[in-house]
């Protein structure tokens, strides 16, 4: 009980009790595992239709530089992140990360460029660092504020659908298009994400009125509320990490496999190349790759691996060569899917390593990522 009262809660708290949500400590808050329907109907339900989240727990910041100009906040913020920020058109959303000066990944998240500032959202984990971060090293130009928003995600195939009843123009939206709206007659800001391989919004509301945007949205019949466990392993199939496990300081983007999130003008050659955290090295992997790769893995029975197994080369478990970073089963798969990283010679899609369960070597053949299409509206 004393460990429950100190965690952090959301706003739409009391509604994941009143639904009957399993709570679980979470990156310092009480959240939702799952709810009655249980992990794998919520996971096929968000594939088909249309499933709520409670993402409130991440942090949403807005930065401003204090010449009030858009583009000072850019080049501000681009001080620290691998990715165009300068080049981001007004209304448009794009994935990032923090790096360090050895060229790990402190943190990754997404940057919206909104009129004349920046709206940021970092994860729960990482967000009080992230906030000394950006304090330290922008603070004297931009005024770095912690807004006090709920954050909630619609996704699947139904979600646009269910939003366009409520204010039609949401459907005409791209992916990583950011739009203000109303919502039930509430200010709203909407960006069509999300963290499941399907199309989807994410929904920035204010803190006093999240509640009842969320049970109205939960009356309608598309809708079901969803739990962290479905969350993860939607991501997982979509090939999505997951800070902590399958990226962090120990891990360069290119060696993440995220090179698609830093754009030609950050790259050598370009226009403003380099100038961040760690630009040597990450500049230099674009330029050569790394000496490992995070891959996709299939296990070939239908055990599944899970994080923090070690990979080998051989049968018999005498030559480690990688470990898996996340890992579970795929309801809409329906086989174990997997994460992990694996030396360049062994990172080549179909080439059969070992993981280590309980004791034995199971077989896992290396798979292109995702494991499912995404349905994103580009």
């Amino acid at each position: 009980m004393d460990e429950t009262a100190a965690l952090n809660k959301t706003p739409l708290h009391a509604l994941h009790l009143s639904l009957g949500a399993r709570m679980v400590p979470f990156a310092g808050y009480d959240m939702p595992v799952q709810y009655p329907a249980g992990v794998m109907k919520e996971h096929l339900w968000t594939r088909a239709s249309a499933g709520l989240f409670d993402v409130s727990h991440m942090g949403q910041v807005t930065i401003r530089a204090r010449s009030g100009k858009y583009e000072d906040a850019a080049l501000a913020l681009e001080s620290l992140v691998p990715v165009d920020i300068l080049g981001l058109a007004e209304g448009r959303q794009r994935y990032g990360f923090f790096t360090d000066d050895n060229g790990g990944i402190l943190d990754d998240l997404m940057i919206t460029h909104m009129d004349d500032y920046l709206f940021v959202v970092v994860n729960a984990s990482c967000k009080e660092e992230d906030l000394k971060h950006l304090q330290k090293h922008i603070g004297d130009s931009c005024e770095i504020t912690l807004l006090d928003r709920t954050l909630i995600a619609l996704q699947g195939p139904r979600a646009v659908s269910v939003l366009a009843e409520l204010w039609a123009d949401l459907a005409y939206m791209k992916f990583m298009d950011v739009r203000h709206c109303r919502l039930h007659d509430v200010s709203c800001l909407v960006s069509r994400s999300g963290y499941s391989g399907e199309d989807g919004f994410e929904i920035s509301v204010p803190a006093d009125k999240a509640e009842d945007i969320a049970k109205r949205l939960l009356e309608h019949p598309d809708v079901q509320p969803i739990g962290l466990g479905a969350r993860d392993s939607l991501r997982l199939e979509a090939g999505l990490c997951l800070y902590g496990n399958d990226i962090d300081q120990t891990t360069t983007p290119v060696e993440a496999a995220l090179e698609w999130g830093m754009q030609k003008a950050r790259k050598t050659g370009g226009l403003r190349a380099g100038g961040f955290p760690g630009s040597a090295r990450i500049l230099a992997e674009l330029d050569n790759g790394a000496t490992r790769r995070r891959v996709g893995l299939k296990p070939e029975g239908k055990a599944p691996v899970r994080g923090h197994a070690k990979l080998y080369a051989d049968a018999e478990g005498k030559t480690e060569i990688g470990e898996v970073t996340s890992g579970g089963f795929g309801p809409s798969v329906e086989a174990p899917v997997a994460m992990g990283y694996l030396p360049n010679s062994a990172a080549a899609p179909d080439t059969l390593v070992y993981a280590e369960v309980r004791g034995k070597y199971l077989p896992v053949r290396v798979s292109a990522l995702p494991f499912i299409t995404p349905t994103y509206k580009r």
